[in-house]
């Protein structure tokens, strides 16, 4: 957290009236609310604590001009499965218009809200709590509105399956990684796909689904089949340690090739708003590496969280601290990628 961060009023009551753990964590849940951040999360949680966001939430809700927009639908989810679509209109939480439902999460943290706020508060509503089913109005265009009754994220099963070949012909191979980047079982699976493929057959890896974070030695594994020398693609930074220091801190990742493990073929990588953390940064990787990188927007979660353990409580809180950015300087954040992979200027090869 840097210096902007002041508690509300009401929090600082809040926080004063602390007396138990559970009473600890349901305050640090809400106070992280007003970084609007949604990879600054607790490492612990109640049965009832908001969905974390993106894993498990399958709308993505922007607020513009007044309105509240589904820009995107998670494949598979609930939300798509009640026929909920991109530019659908989010109305009412409940029984509570959508406008008064985000006033009122603002106002209970002792805040008001604005266009980014606004967002950020309905996705989180709309994902609901984890214990709980959820109750929304749509509306679409030319269609009037309807009620939908939407299950928790919580209550799906996972797949077992870390890695998926979802296509090999001659148009190419396609590969999922199922939200897997920190699981380093992974690599193996992703390493058999691999070797199964023509050494000079187009590549399109999938990442819209990996909304969970991962870590490094997944992301480099991947990419390094697609590099025969140490190639940079990621950089670093600690804004913290600078803001305390006065000074900076900075460096360079290198991807580095695998000993037997090389394709020559062209590759493109899918990304979309579950693409995540680690996805993101797998993302940003490969377009320094001359990839193709195309889709839609990604879920633009503000660098690297680190853990930080209060010291009476043990409580964990999990806060970005370490900035990520394309090797040409553009913070993960801010990074688009194409719409189209015709709108690519080149790939990888």
């Amino acid at each position: 957290m840097d210096d902007s961060f002041v508690l509300s009023a009401r929090l600082q009551a809040e926080a004063e009236a602390v007396t138990n753990r559970r009473e600890l964590l349901v305050f640090t849940e809400r106070a992280l609310f007003l970084l609007s951040d949604h990879h600054a999360i607790t490492g612990s949680s109640l049965n009832d604590s908001y969905a974390v966001i993106p894993s498990f939430s399958d709308m993505w809700i922007e607020f513009e001009e007044g309105r509240y927009i589904v820009t995107q639908v998670r494949a598979a989810s609930p939300a798509q499965e009640a026929g909920i679509e991109a530019s659908d209109i989010l109305t009412r939480i409940g029984d509570e218009p959508i406008n008064s439902a985000v006033a009122n999460f603002w106002t209970d943290l002792g805040e008001t809200g604005d266009d980014q706020r606004n967002g950020f508060a309905a996705r989180i509503l709309a994902a609901g709590r984890r214990d709980s089913s959820r109750s929304m109005t749509i509306a679409r265009d030319g269609m009037g509105e309807r009620s939908v009754s939407l299950a928790s994220l919580y209550s799906r099963e996972r797949t077992d399956q870390r890695v998926k070949l979802i296509k090999n012909d001659v148009e190419g191979a396609v590969i999922r990684i199922e939200d897997s980047l920190g699981d380093s079982a992974a690599i193996e699976e992703f390493d058999a796909i691999m070797a199964s493929i023509e050494a000079e057959q187009k590549v399109t890896l999938d990442l819209r689904n990996t909304p969970g974070g991962g870590n490094t030695i997944v992301a480099r594994a991947i990419m390094g089949w697609f590099v025969n020398e140490p190639s940079p693609d990621r950089s670093h930074s600690l804004p913290g340690e600078m803001r305390s220091t006065g000074i900076a801190r900075q460096w360079t990742e290198y991807v580095l090739p695998r000993e037997g493990k090389r394709h020559d073929g062209q590759v493109e990588v899918r990304v979309g708003r579950w693409t995540c953390s680690m996805g993101e940064g797998l993302a940003v990787g490969f377009d320094a590496l001359g990839a193709c990188v195309w889709g839609d927007p990604m879920a633009g979660l503000l660098g690297a969280i680190y853990d930080y353990r209060l010291k009476n409580s043990g409580l964990v809180v999990k806060v970005p601290t370490e900035r990520l950015s394309h090797i040409d300087g553009t913070a993960r954040e801010n990074y688009f990628p194409a719409l189209t992979a015709e709108q690519c200027s080149g790939a990888v090869e």
